[in-house]
């Protein structure tokens, strides 16, 4: 039996780019048979929807697809790890976050990029487009602007905005977390939890830690300068250029330690690391986890390496390793949140999305793994497990209901049942797509490598 070859992703995708000329289309979804058929959907029929609508525009989300389209909106000042590499580039992974959105969440996206690095424009756009969307997904965002971005849309828009990389990141850590605590017989709510970076994912994170229950003295934040500290010397400057470092610093009181300590401080006795920083190897040094408690917990995940790779973080002494790769055990993959917390938010034309639905996704994750039997190498699903999705989306659906954010009320399990039969048939027209032969066969068979 031959050996299998290594596959070169980066030249295989660019190929199969070109050759597919994109990745997601749009096509019609009601019955197109006759001139008649014309005379519903557009003119004259079309014009007692939009008297109605002009009416109420609340009722744009029952006679148009708007309650079931999100935008994907990015200016490309923060893609992937490239960087800032324009609005253009960062459209692939816009259109790859679509196909996400509907292939896992039977949610319609189109990717939307723009040159408006001004964060006030950039809103101003927001405001504009809302209109045409049921929900605004917010990608590849340079920080710290990501976060008045966020707070401010959330503000000014009644539909629902997330940002992936702060809130998706959050949630499915968070999830990850829960497991491994039980697997280690911790309680995550009186951990010593470190967060090694203060970018958009671990932020977010904290303040997510803090709406689950986690006291903010048990958590210490590092930035590239060391801990996160009322005391240090910028903290007067972090005020005016970066508030939610300023906010953590006065919150956890630097987790008790002294200003200018470092990680290998910090990291001496906690329970959990968690990195989201500079790509490694290295950028964790084994020493430093080789103090942490008993039995830690370690997520590294930085892309495409990890902060430290996870034999390392093994052979130092912790317990339960994940990163963000999807070849190594314990994978915190985004796509495991976002497809089915807009499927939820959408079902019930919710209004924002709150923290408190952010865990109610995680909590759902999180158990959905525990009745497949979580251990050291499994504490979150992966994309392919798609039962997943209908029971995140309908315990968010059902904590919007619950917060009186939703403009339409359903139960747990009405949502469960409308969410698997969305996202199931989505998942059959495309096989039939494909069995049928239109969407062509790929010009090289990857599978067979």
């Amino acid at each position: 039996m031959s050996e299998k070859k290594e596959i070169d992703w980066y030249s295989l995708s660019l190929r199969l780019h070109k050759f597919y000329e994109g990745k997601i289309e749009t096509i019609p979804k009601v019955p197109v048979r006759r001139l008649n058929d014309f005379a519903i959907w557009y003119t004259p029929g079309v014009a007692e929807p939009s008297r109605q609508i002009s009416k109420n525009p609340e009722e744009s989300f029952e006679y148009t697809s708007r309650w079931n389209t999100i935008a994907v909106v990015s200016d490309g000042t923060r893609v992937l790890g490239l960087g800032k590499v324009g609005p253009e580039a960062a459209y692939p992974v816009m259109e790859g976050k679509a196909l996400i959105f509907k292939f896992l969440g039977g949610v319609d996206a189109i990717p939307l990029v723009h040159r408006a690095r001004d964060p006030e424009k950039f809103l101003e756009l927001l405001e504009l487009i809302e209109p045409s969307f049921g929900g605004i997904n917010l990608e590849d965002i340079e920080s710290p602007k990501c976060f008045y971005i966020l707070e401010e849309a959330r503000k000014r828009l009644s539909i629902p905005v997330w940002h992936d990389d702060q809130q998706g990141t959050a949630s499915v850590t968070l999830a990850g977390l829960i497991n491994a605590s039980i697997l280690t017989n911790r309680d995550l709510k009186k951990s010593r939890i470190v967060l090694f970076g203060a970018g958009a994912a671990n932020i977010a994170l904290y303040r997510i830690l803090k709406a689950y229950g986690v006291p903010a003295e048990n958590i210490v934040v590092l930035d590239s300068k060391g801990v996160l500290h009322p005391d240090r010397d910028d903290i007067d400057k972090l005020m005016i250029s970066h508030p939610w470092k300023y906010k953590i610093a006065i919150e956890t009181k630097g987790g008790g330690l002294k200003p200018g300590a470092g990680p290998a401080e910090a990291l001496e006795g906690a329970d959990i690391l968690v990195a989201a920083s500079k790509p490694g190897p290295g950028t964790i040094k084994k020493e430093w986890i080789s103090k942490m408690a008993r039995d830690p917990i370690v997520f590294a995940e930085a892309n495409p390496v990890p902060e430290i790779w996870p034999w390392e973080a093994k052979e130092a002494g912790a317990k339960i390793v994940a990163t963000g790769r999807s070849d190594f055990p314990n994978q915190v993959n985004n796509s495991l949140i976002f497809p089915a917390m807009f499927r939820g938010v959408l079902d019930v034309r919710a209004k924002t999305i709150t923290d408190e639905m952010a865990i109610a996704a995680a909590e759902a994750v999180a158990e959905y793994a525990r009745l497949k039997g979580i251990n050291e190498d499994y504490i979150l699903p992966t994309m392919e497990e798609w039962e997943v999705y209908p029971r995140v989306a309908a315990a968010v659906a059902t904590k919007a209901v619950e917060q009186g954010l939703a403009r339409r009320t359903t139960t747990y399990n009405e949502e469960l049942e409308r969410a698997k039969e969305i996202i199931g048939r989505t998942r059959e027209k495309y096989l039939k797509l494909w069995e049928s032969g239109l969407i062509p066969k790929p010009p090289v068979d990857y599978e067979e490598r």
